[in-house]
C-alpha cells in the first residue's frame, strides 16, 4: 500500500481531527521525549510495551516512518491521561487488558512484554473483521456499557466486544497520532507554517497538489 498517497488524501475524515492548545502541546512534547526511554504515564510498562508494537502493526515502517518512529504510541498515552474523562480512561485500560488476555492465552506466554508482533497481529486481525451490521450491533452494545457506567450503574460487556472496542479506537487514535506528527504534517501533507492568501473555495489539485493540508 502507498501509505504516502493515502495519507495525502486522508483529510478531515477522522472524528479526533480537532486541534486545541491541549492537544497540540501534547504533539510539542512527544517531539522531545526519547522513545527510546520512554515511561508510560498512564499505561503500565507492560501495555506501553504492547502499544508500540501495536501501533507499528497497524502503520509499519514503508517509504514513510513507522507510527512508533513519529511517537505515535507516546502521544496515545499523553492523550489518554491528559484528554480523556475518566470513564474512558477506565473502558480504555478494561479494554485493552481483555484484548493482551487474549493475546496471551493464544500464544501461551504468561507476560506482556514477552507478546512479540507475531502474537499480536493475529488478535488484531480478529478483532477487526467484522461486518458493517455486526459492527453496528457492537457499537450499540458500547453505548448501552457506556452509558450505565455513566450513570454509575453495574454493566457488563462480552470480551469480544470489547477486544473489538480497543482494537477500533486504537486503529482511529493510531492514524489520528500519526497525521498530527510533526514528519507527516511537514513532509506528506501540504504544510504551510505562515498563512497566505485566503481561498475560500479551490481546486484541492490546483492548490496543493491533491494533498490535505496539515494542521
Amino acid at each position: 500500500m502507498d501509505r504516502r498517497r493515502v495519507l495525502k488524501n486522508m483529510g478531515m475524515s477522522l472524528g479526533y481531527m480537532v486541534a486545541t492548545p491541549t492537544l497540540l502541546s501534547i504533539v510539542q512534547s512527544c517531539k522531545s521525549e526519547p522513545a527510546i526511554t520512554w515511561t508510560p504515564e498512564f499505561l503500565a510498562q507492560s501495555q506501553g510495551n504492547v502499544l508500540t508494537k501495536l501501533v507499528d502493526i497497524i502503520l509499519p515502517k514503508t517509504d514513510t516512518p513507522s507510527a512508533s518512529e513519529v511517537q505515535v504510541d507516546i502521544f496515545i498515552d499523553k492523550f489518554a491521561q491528559d484528554v480523556m474523562e475518566k470513564e474512558q480512561q477506565d473502558f480504555l485500560k478494561m479494554s485493552m487488558t481483555k484484548f493482551i488476555d487474549k493475546a496471551l492465552a493464544d500464544s501461551g506466554k504468561e507476560n506482556a512484554e514477552d507478546l512479540t508482533t507475531e502474537d499480536l497481529e493475529p488478535v488484531l486481525a480478529s478483532s477487526l473483521k467484522y461486518t458493517k451490521d455486526q459492527q453496528a450491533e457492537m457499537f450499540e452494545t458500547i453505548n448501552n456499557y457506556t452509558k450505565a457506567i455513566s450513570e454509575g450503574t453495574t454493566a457488563e460487556i462480552d470480551d469480544e466486544i470489547s477486544r473489538f472496542a480497543f482494537a477500533n479506537n486504537l486503529r482511529g487514535m493510531t492514524i489520528w497520532g500519526y497525521k498530527a506528527s510533526e514528519y507527516v504534517g511537514e513532509e506528506v501533507l501540504a504544510y504551510l507554517p505562515v498563512p497566505g492568501e485566503y481561498v475560500a473555495c479551490g481546486d484541492m489539485q490546483e492548490l496543493t497538489g491533491g494533498k490535505a493540508w496539515s494542521l
